[in-house]
């Protein structure tokens, strides 16, 4: 039967108002997804803040287990008569034919761990000299393991950079900046985020190694060891997995730092880490000049006196009081003492990441010379990521009373 114009008419209409019905239903819902999805993302964004915040606190922290130990061997420390506090081999301390390390750090767990795989994995370990700086709430713990554990036939020597008296206010600027009343106001007002709802994106530099003078004293090691005349530096954070000895016949070309290039990506170059809108930085550095990583340096102090590179840190320390060349942090400075003197090193000398990335591959550790644990997830904390622990715990003796007591296990 043919259906009628005016039936066809009707029925056209009828479709129209269901589809303009589904069109409003599809605005209404589409505005609705748009409002879940904006509160999704702030919620996203606040959870990130929170994760900043969390990681940041946690990265500043001692376990309390690490407390204990130290403690333990604190006690034990000064319970020793002082004849039986010293090391043997102390004239091999400024003996500059051998390989000298520098490794400055309040950690006692990290630095037995930086000892001990650099010892282990020695051709003569004889040969090798450590020279430790703690602090003086650490030094009895530092003495007290070492003296416990002697690292082989190496040399080992502890100091207290609170009995460098040298290293004052009056020389040293940072130490300056950090007694003045615009500097205690970063660091201690109360105002400054405490809690989860606080912005945390600046709490990194608010950091307690920022005040500590052994974060700073790398930029004096021929103060500190002036009859030396080359020295590897190490950070407490890293593992030795080879024997390092190589480092001390590299030819630096006349430059007074070895290390390791880090631009494989931009946002390692110089623009990453200094304000480039200040002219004195933009007229002297360029933005593309590739970092380079501390961690594991070959310094050759001679060239370091002859250039005075302890007198460039201070001139640009003093140009930073107000903190807008750069923010804090011993890198910046860094980058801009040893510009134009850092010979890069083949980069299997030195793997970084550890800390931060989940990404690096089990052969590139394993033929790294040094693994670097640089970034907030250090592989003494329990935000330490999981895979790459087992590098840094197989150079800790668990089954040392003082880690049983303390309860310190893998």
């Amino acid at each position: 039967m043919l259906v009628s114009a005016p039936a066809r008419v009707k029925a056209i209409g009828q479709v129209l108002s269901k589809a303009r019905e589904q069109l409003y239903d599809c605005k209404l819902v589409t505005g609705k997804l748009t409002a879940i999805l904006q509160s999704a993302d702030e919620h996203v964004r606040s959870l990130k803040k929170q994760s900043t915040f969390l990681s940041q606190l946690a990265a500043k922290t001692i376990p309390n287990a690490i407390h204990c130990f130290s403690m333990r061997l604190t006690i034990e420390y000064y319970l020793l008569p002082p004849e039986k506090r010293k090391f043997p081999r102390s004239e091999n301390l400024e003996d500059p034919n051998l390989y000298h390390y520098a490794l400055f750090s309040d950690n006692v767990l990290a630095a037995s761990v930086v000892v001990n795989s650099a010892v282990t994995n020695s051709k003569d370990s004889s040969k090798h000299v450590f020279h430790l700086v703690t602090d003086k709430l650490n030094f009895g713990a530092m003495n007290m393991w070492f003296l416990l554990n002697p690292p082989g036939k190496a040399t080992i020597h502890v100091e207290n950079v609170d009995e460098f008296k040298w290293l004052n206010s009056s020389y040293c600027p940072v130490l300056r900046q950090l007694e003045s009343a615009a500097m205690k106001e970063y660091y201690f007002k109360a105002g400054h985020p405490t809690k989860l709802s606080s912005s945390a994106s600046n709490l990194k530099y608010r950091n307690p190694k920022y005040l500590s003078m052994l974060n700073h004293l790398r930029f004096y090691l021929p103060q500190v060891y002036p009859k030396l005349n080359k020295i590897l530096f190490l950070d407490d954070d890293i593992v030795v997995q080879k024997d390092l000895t190589g480092l001390w016949s590299v030819d630096l070309h006349g430059k007074v730092n070895g290390a390791v290039e880090t631009c494989g990506e931009s946002f390692h170059r110089f623009d990453k880490y200094l304000n480039f809108t200040n002219p004195h930085i933009a007229r002297n550095f360029d933005p593309n000049a590739c970092g380079w990583a501390y961690g594991m340096n070959i310094f050759d102090l001679k060239e370091w006196k002859r250039r005075d590179i302890t007198g460039i840190y201070h001139k640009w320390q003093n140009m930073n009081e107000d903190r807008v060349l750069w923010k804090l942090g011993t890198l910046p400075p860094g980058l801009i003492t040893f510009y134009g003197l850092t010979h890069p090193l083949e980069k299997s000398w030195h793997v970084l990441g550890l800390g931060y990335s989940p990404t690096i591959g089990r052969s590139e550790i394993e033929n790294a010379a040094v693994i670097h644990y640089n970034g907030n997830m250090k592989p003494w904390l329990e935000l330490a990521m999981t895979r790459y622990r087992s590098y840094w715990i197989k150079y800790i003796k668990y089954d040392h009373p003082y880690l049983r007591t303390c309860k310190l296990s893998e």
